[in-house]
């Protein structure tokens, strides 16, 4: 007679307390690494003053260094919009030295940010190439303000020279303000601008008025907001510009009797999107491809570590045979070394690749030089010495006039023989 009762195992299935670490590990990863981890706040001033020159020298005392010529670009044109010129030039100068010896020289962070586990924005800022423009493009205007319009044309050359890809010679300069302000120097100074006023129309369907060396009260005027950057890609490795439409589409400005209209002649939105791509590019997306295949393998060994962990114990059933002759089914369980073995190994392969993956920095750098315009405007007339009263009128896509935004203005002009330089902006911080 054979009892086919089971009877209690001879030794509990117990799985290694190395196979149970493994396999709560692996659920710990996985979880965790459907979380982003967010980015660390900028630092910030304890109080805030509402006065923007006032907080922004706060930002500059508090901030990392890193950040320091982002900070002094949205400083420098706050100062500018402000009237404060002295410390707009201040913030220039210092940005635009600061730019020109990364460029020219070696930047750690800039190397740093190229490894794997080092985020691209941990690199000093110096801004993409439309960001770096407008700094060379402002500096040029307070130059000129100044009775330097040599040093205001250097200013526009050396802009003209970073929107140009001198490497590849895939991109040239497409700036009509900085060719047309060019040559608009070299006449104020004597000389020939007519070649640089010759690049300036080639690049714009608008007429551009020939160069008024009579004119002596020139009008720079700016309106809309510039381009917004935020990180695409599967992994944050691509970086994408928002380019809204302005409400303000032109200008005008009337003083005694005389009327000068504004159209857009740049648009930083157009300069932001078709600069092609960065060297960073490709840097950030081997980055993502590095990632999304440590994480894939670590995905893979994880499995594999629960499937090894739960073959480490297998139950074995064989017929025994008691002192009285009577059989009875009998349930073992046996330990696999290989089996143990293979969890530990494809456990660590996993968690290292899983943290590997977790670790990689492939998010773009998105910090903005955000208190830019979209466009930019020029136009020039003639006034005799004293303080003239004008109005500002800003004008949407209709032509409609936007009542919110025109402002009574003077304009003084103290030397007819000096351009006086009026700088009017949509913008106020």
């Amino acid at each position: 007679m054979t009892d086919s009762r089971p009877v209690p195992p001879s030794r509990e299935r117990r799985p290694s307390v190395v196979a149970l670490f493994v396999m709560s590990t692996a659920v710990v990863l996985t979880l965790a690494g459907c979380a982003t981890m967010p980015e660390p706040p900028a630092r910030r001033p304890v109080t805030r003053t509402g006065d923007p020159l006032i907080d922004g020298n706060a930002d500059l005392a508090n901030g990392p260094d890193k950040d320091r010529v982002l900070l002094e670009y949205r400083l420098g044109v706050v100062a500018l919009r402000m009237g404060n010129f002295n410390l707009a030039k201040a913030k220039f100068d210092d940005a635009i030295t600061r730019i020109g010896g990364l460029i020219s020289g070696p930047d750690d962070a800039a190397k740093r940010s190229r490894g794997l586990f080092t985020a691209e924005r941990e690199k000093t800022f110096i801004g993409e190439p439309y960001e770096r423009v407008m700094a060379f493009y402002y500096r040029g205007l307070l130059y000129w303000r100044d009775g330097e319009p040599d040093n205001a044309r250097a200013c526009f050359r050396s802009g003209q020279l970073l929107d140009t890809d001198a490497e590849s010679d895939t991109f040239k300069s497409d700036y009509v303000l900085l060719d047309y302000l060019d040559g608009l120097a070299s006449a104020r100074l004597a000389a020939d601008g007519s070649d640089a006023l010759a690049r300036a129309q080639k690049l714009t369907k608008n007429t551009l008025p020939p160069y008024d060396v009579q004119g002596n009260v020139l009008l720079f005027v700016e309106f809309g907001r510039g381009p917004r950057k935020y990180a695409g890609g599967e992994n944050g490795e691509l970086l994408r510009f928002r380019t809204e439409p302005s409400r303000i589409r032109s200008a005008s400005l009337s003083v005694l009797e005389q009327s000068v209209h504004f159209l857009p002649w740049d648009n930083l939105n157009y300069q932001a999107v078709t600069r092609g791509g960065r060297v960073m590019d490709h840097v950030l997306g081997n980055k993502a491809v590095f990632k999304q295949t440590a994480d894939t393998i670590g995905d893979i060994a994880l499995v594999g570590a629960v499937i090894a962990a739960g073959n480490i114990h297998q139950e074995k059933r064989r017929v025994v045979t008691d002192e009285k002759g009577r059989k009875r089914v009998v349930t073992e369980t046996d330990k696999s070394d290989g089996a143990e073995t293979a969890a530990i190994a494809l456990g660590v392969i996993g968690i290292f690749s899983k943290i590997a993956a977790a670790a990689t920095k492939t998010r773009a750098d998105v910090r903005m030089w955000d208190n830019l315009p979209q466009y930019l405007s020029f136009g020039s007339l003639q006034l005799p010495v004293g303080d003239h009263a004008a109005i500002l009128q800003f004008y949407d896509a209709n032509g409609q006039a936007v009542p919110d935004l025109a402002r009574r203005l003077t304009i003084s002009v103290a030397d007819p023989a000096k351009d006086t330089v009026v700088i009017l902006s949509e913008l106020k911080r």
